[in-house]
């Protein structure tokens, strides 16, 4: 049948099967990176900002397209996750205003909400560039409304989704860097994927009856395990606890893997308790009290990718619970209840790191200003803790929180000003947003990385206003240089560095400069690249795959070679990058 008009019903069924096509190829976008390392996560990140779209329909009964299209842009705002999400809500913000007052939209009103959302994207963006989900939209839209002439909505979405795979082969001639890893955009292939189900929809309006390489979708900072997992915790006796780490994680099994749950199962049983394995298909989830974690994710990794790894210290958690407990007993004890300077030297000690004791508060009082980062790994959120941060947002690579995670924690901080410290180029853009969407005063710092929000954090002064912190905290960002040492996930050529599977590699500050079979030789290797005269102090965070007797020698031979300036080395407990290093 043969359409002059798009139903509320219809846009609708775009939009879920949009949503569906897009979840069908998730890793496949995944596996699109330019660097192949273990995050790349563009298709994860749009898989859960266009399906919490869908999941915000599901409470909606109206059926006008302008209301569909609001709903739905409303839950991409809100669930968007990386710099690809949060280009893909921009993107469908502007289609919703184009639609804005339509029950129904002709050709022409569609085409032209296609264009309103590439100009709101390219808004969004401070420095666009060629090559990319934004030129894609935008040569799609342009041929849409082209094809809008003839007054039907199927030629619209049909020319649409055939220039948008055009724009899209073209990106690598846009793009050095993607020609010359030999891949066609990330972002622009999942707005492919997206388009095509609107395809699909609009022409016949049947779902596919075999999804290719579906992966649920799982929010970063949240469990595995749901319930499951919660119970399991709850029936633990601290006391008898032998294996003090609850891991979790998830293995995208290679497909040259021989791989069967009840051999693994066995095998990684041997290093922990309170097991549960679940697989399907090439996806395994893992949950397990271990003692030694990094070897859980070596023996794991042995069958493929690792991802959403969450390492929990159990017994710190149950001290910092009986800590608490006390403190709260002390405090309703009129007998034993603190002096005023004893109250404020438990707030300076909070502000230092230590557990954030309930002190009696005026009702509904607010800090004058409180801090969010975003961490992944117990070691680097106290750290960050140590420095003066009030909330810990759980991600980084791999698990980008959402914009509502961190307009939840703005709202919760209960501050008069807030400050936000994403530390990953991939979560400035979401922080960005839900500053813009809270009432609260709130600043974003720009740190792409750990070592620069710790950075940032050495220039914060309480009694400064909001845009001078702001401004005094980015620009210390420049005084810090980040190293990166991780694993690659396939074979490529970059930097003229021929790289294979396996092999560790080395990151300066966003270039891939070394690699190496061996992950301490390649921190070394890195570590040489990095300093230079002017420089006096490098900090070493080491990860949850590597052990503490090995670390302790590697610090022997850096202060050693680098006996002319400061070492410093610190347990992040991070996943997926052995090392993180700050030189300044």
């Amino acid at each position: 049948m043969r359409n002059r008009t798009l139903t509320g019903q219809v846009l609708r069924q775009m939009y879920k099967m949009g949503a569906e096509r897009l979840t069908q190829h998730v890793k496949k976008v995944d596996a699109l990176n330019v660097f192949p390392v273990p995050d790349g996560d563009t298709g994860t990140n749009m898989n859960l900002t266009f399906t919490s779209g869908v999941a915000e329909l599901e409470k909606l009964a109206e059926q006008t397209a302008e209301k569909v299209a609001s709903v739905f842009s409303r839950g991409l705002l809100m669930g968007a996750r990386g710099n690809s999400g949060v280009i893909l809500s921009q993107l469908f913000r502007g289609f919703a205003k184009g639609l804005a007052d339509s029950v129904e939209a002709d050709s022409h009103k569609l085409a032209d909400a296609f264009q309103q959302g590439v100009e709101m994207a390219y808004k969004a963006v401070m420095k666009p560039v060629e090559g990319t989900i934004l030129t894609v939209a935008r040569e799609a839209a342009a041929a849409a409304r082209k094809a809008a002439r003839s007054g039907l909505i199927e030629d619209v979405v049909e020319r649409l989704v055939e220039a948008a795979q055009k724009a899209l082969d073209n990106t690598p001639n846009q793009l050095s860097v993607l020609k010359e890893v030999g891949v066609v955009d990330s972002g622009g292939q999942g707005l492919v994927y997206i388009y095509e189900g609107f395809l699909k929809a609009v022409k016949d309006g049947i779902v596919f009856a075999e999804p290719e390489e579906a992966k649920p979708a799982v929010a970063g900072g949240m469990s595995l395990f749901g319930k499951t997992h919660d119970e399991m915790h709850h029936v633990i006796n601290p006391a008898d606890i032998k294996y003090g780490y609850c891991t979790e994680f998830m293995v995208h099994v290679r497909p040259d893997a021989v791989f069967t749950q009840d051999e693994f199962q066995e095998r990684i049983s041997a290093y922990g308790d309170s097991l549960l394995v679940v697989s399907d298909e090439d996806l395994v989830k893992v949950h397990i009290h271990a003692e030694e974690p990094g070897e859980v994710l070596s023996l794991a990794q042995q069958y493929g990718a690792l991802d959403r790894i969450k390492i929990e210290n159990m017994r710190l958690q149950h001290e910092e619970v009986l800590r608490r407990q006390k403190t709260r007993q002390a405090l309703k004890s009129p007998s034993e209840t603190p002096t005023v300077s004893a109250e404020r030297s438990q707030v300076t000690e909070a502000v230092r790191g230590e557990p954030d004791f309930d002190i009696p508060q005026p009702e509904n009082a607010k800090k004058p200003y409180a801090i969010i980062a975003v961490a992944s790994g117990q070691g680097i959120a106290d750290i960050f803790k140590s420095l003066g941060v009030d909330r810990i947002i759980e991600g980084g690579q791999t698990m980008n929180p959402s914009t509502e995670q961190f307009v939840s924690a703005i709202e919760e901080a209960n501050a008069e000003r807030v400050l936000i410290l994403p530390n990953n180029k991939n979560i400035v853009m979401a922080a960005q947003q839900a500053a813009e969407l809270v009432d609260v005063p709130t600043a974003v710092i720009p740190s792409k990385s750990v070592p620069q929000g710790m950075s940032s954090l050495l220039a914060f002064s309480a009694d400064e206003p909001l845009e001078q912190n702001r401004d005094r905290m980015s620009e210390a960002l420049a005084l810090v240089k980040t190293g990166l040492v991780t694993y690659a996930v396939r074979d490529t050529t970059l930097n003229e560095l021929i790289i294979k599977e396996g092999d560790f590699i080395g990151i300066f500050d966003g270039d891939v400069v070394t690699s190496g079979q061996d992950a301490y030789e390649t921190a070394k290797a890195l570590i040489s690249r990095m300093v230079d005269e002017d420089d006096g102090l490098i900090t070493v965070i080491y990860g949850a795959d590597v052990k503490e007797s090995a670390m302790n020698e590697l610090e022997k031979q850096l202060r050693a070679s680098f006996d002319s300036y400061e070492v410093e080395v610190h347990d992040g407990g991070q996943p997926l990058y052995s090392f993180i290093i700050a030189v300044e």
